[in-house]
């Protein structure tokens, strides 16, 4: 194999991964617990963009049981943005798993 068209293939691949990036960042998924009664928002870089909690589920004597379903709710949202990463390198990748890129 030429090392010029190897080397250019390379390049490619990684303009067209930054590109992946860029995009995944702009997407978000969403996820809730307790019935929809905490909801968060996290975008394709990990980042929480935002957190709903409703005021009923706000109970001064049991802070434990808001704090559970936040962590419930922001798990199963990293969990989704994973997810979406995975397809979208995939689909970058031809379905090849190359380790370190997700």
């Amino acid at each position: 194999m030429d090392m010029s068209n190897l080397m250019k293939q390379a390049q490619d691949f990684q303009q067209k991964m930054n590109e992946l990036q860029g995009e995944l960042a702009k997407k978000t998924v969403s996820a809730s617990a307790g019935g929809g009664m905490v909801s968060v928002t996290v975008n394709g870089k990990n980042e929480i963009v935002s957190i709903t909690i409703e005021k009923e589920v706000i109970d001064p004597e049991d802070p434990v049981m808001l704090q559970d379903l936040i962590v419930a709710a922001v798990n199963d949202a990293l969990r989704k943005v994973q997810q979406m990463t995975q397809q979208e390198m995939s689909q970058l990748t031809g379905g090849m798993k190359i380790p370190g890129l997700f």
